[in-house]
């Protein structure tokens, strides 16, 4: 999962997509990059860390002119190597920057196909590399001496119809200007915004509305499942659908975990679609455990924060902060296995012990993946003088790995996985566990946009919608994602480093 933002301004943007990346720093907190055009020439800062980590004044200072894309990552292929981080870029045609969230699940077909017929390499294992050179051979294909927009559009036209997967894309092209596209399902999400200035309006695309409000542009509307936006560097605004059949098919877990409250997706509130999660959660669990006898509702922070209050609510029983999230805790470059994970969990959170001594606490949390944190949590509640400690899920299991570019591990190392939620139950040691059922999550978040008929819904169903998930693509997804696989690929990135001594961060 990673956030994107591209600005066409009037005036210098690096200001903007700093603040815009600060926003969407909770879609991706392993490496960021800017990357302006000024003058026909690219001005480039990337590495691994935070925002705030990675740009210094003397970064920004450097990052001149009034187009420019931005970039925050977290890994779902491909390493953690800053050589990953994006944004990328090639030089022909024109000059292109490319950044991109999502997840290319062709991948591996197209890698030989990009070598093979145009002729280009790929320098690292970054599907956002290679769909920026399939975009680069596909724009050289049909594109003149000067750009125009029905070029443009024939190029995403023609992406669309070799890649698959998930994925919203933002690029700038040196000299022509901004170009932005979202896959035909719309799976992954993709904002657009303008702002009226005096010298004529500017335009901006993110990951999500939020990002559009803290630098000051105004929500025009989500682009379109298979749309194409083309800025040119003047200000003016192209836009066209450019799949042959588009859907509009959101990911779910959006709503329930990874986007912002204050974030609308879809035409959707998440916020208000948390709710009515809490709402649902709530009355199922009034329905099937109304013998239990619990004294108070405890979110784990923060997602779940609103979904707990609606139980609570429902439930008629007192709402209390039972934990306390330390926001300032440095980021943990290296955490391969589940001793680290453990030890992260007590580092970022701290029971208030009054809140759980003598008490039933109902814990909620947005989901359970591994299961390694639930159980955790439910040990620091015991710890704290809790005797009975009951855990609501406001997703239902989650039995498949995704696909399409969210970091969930492979299926085996999933809790949920061959598994009924006693034994999951009985493996996070909670008194008790109940997950939302999975058609009362679609109604909660469809409830608010009723036009949209479907969601991606795959790591708790295992309905893949792209229709090209078999099972030689999930074992390949298996031992890539694998701890095994991790602690690999982390070992040889250390003996790489220790070997040539490499400066990561070497435009300082």
């Amino acid at each position: 999962m990673c956030g994107i933002v591209g600005i066409v301004g009037k005036s210098a943007v690096n200001q903007a997509l700093y603040d815009a990346l600060t926003v969407l720093q909770h879609r991706g907190q392993d490496a960021a990059g800017i990357m302006t055009i000024d003058d026909g020439m690219f001005h480039l800062r990337k590495a691994n860390g935070l925002v705030r980590d990675v740009f210094h004044n003397r970064h920004m200072q450097r990052l001149t002119g009034q187009l420019g894309i931005g970039h925050a990552r977290y890994p779902t292929a491909g390493s953690s190597s800053s050589a990953e981080a994006q944004p990328f870029y090639v030089n022909s045609p024109f000059g292109i920057a490319f950044a991109h969230n999502g997840n290319l699940t062709n991948s591996h077909e197209l890698q030989e196909e990009v070598f093979r017929i145009a002729r280009r390499h790929i320098n690292t294992t970054s599907d956002s590399e290679l769909l920026l050179n399939i975009f680069a051979h596909e724009l050289q294909q049909c594109a003149g001496l000067t750009l125009t927009p029905e070029e443009v559009f024939t190029t995403v036209a023609n992406v669309h119809k070799k890649i698959r997967g998930a994925y919203a894309v933002v690029a700038a092209i040196i000299g022509n200007g901004m170009v932005a596209f979202r896959d035909p399902f719309g799976i992954r999400p993709l904002a657009l915004g303008k702002r009226k200035t005096e010298q004529g309006d500017e335009y901006m695309v993110a990951s999500e509305s939020v990002a559009l409000d803290a630098v000051g542009f105004t929500f025009i509307r989500d682009v379109a499942p298979g749309e194409a936006i083309y800025v040119t560097e003047d200000g003016e605004l192209f836009t066209k659908q450019c799949a042959e059949n588009p859907q509009n098919i959101p990911c779910i877990f959006e709503f329930v975990y990874f986007a912002r409250p204050d974030s609308f997706i879809d035409g959707i509130s998440v916020y208000a679609s948390r709710v009515n999660m809490g709402k649902k959660l709530g009355q199922k669990i009034a329905r099937e455990w109304s013998e239990l006898d619990i004294d108070v509702v405890i979110p784990i922070p923060e997602t779940s924060s609103d979904v707990a209050l609606q139980i609570a609510i429902e439930l008629n029983l007192p709402y209390r902060q039972g934990y306390v999230k330390n926001r300032y805790i440095g980021r943990t470059f290296i955490m391969p296995g589940q001793t680290m994970r453990r030890k992260s969990v007590r580092r970022k959170l701290n029971a208030i012990k009054s809140e759980f001594k003598g008490k039933n606490v109902l814990l909620v949390d947005d989901s359970i993946v591994r299961g390694t944190t639930s159980e955790q949590i439910i040990e620091m509640a015991r710890e704290s003088g809790a005797k009975k400690v009951y855990f609501a899920s406001a997703a239902p299991e989650i039995r498949f790995p995704n696909v399409y570019g969210i970091d969930m591990p492979s299926a085996n190392e999933l809790i949920a996985y061959g598994r009924d939620i006693d034994e999951v139950s009985e493996l996070i040691k909670a008194d008790g566990l109940i997950f939302q059922d999975i058609q009362d999550l679609v109604e909660a978040v469809n409830i608010e946009n009723p036009s949209i008929s479907r969601f991606e819904t795959s790591v708790f169903d295992g309905d893949y919608i792209t229709g090209d998930i078999d099972q030689a693509y999930l074992e390949r997804v298996d031992s890539a994602r694998s701890e095994g696989a991790k602690k690999a690929m982390i070992q040889t990135e250390l003996s790489n480093l220790e070997m040539h001594n490499l400066d990561l961060d070497s435009d300082d």
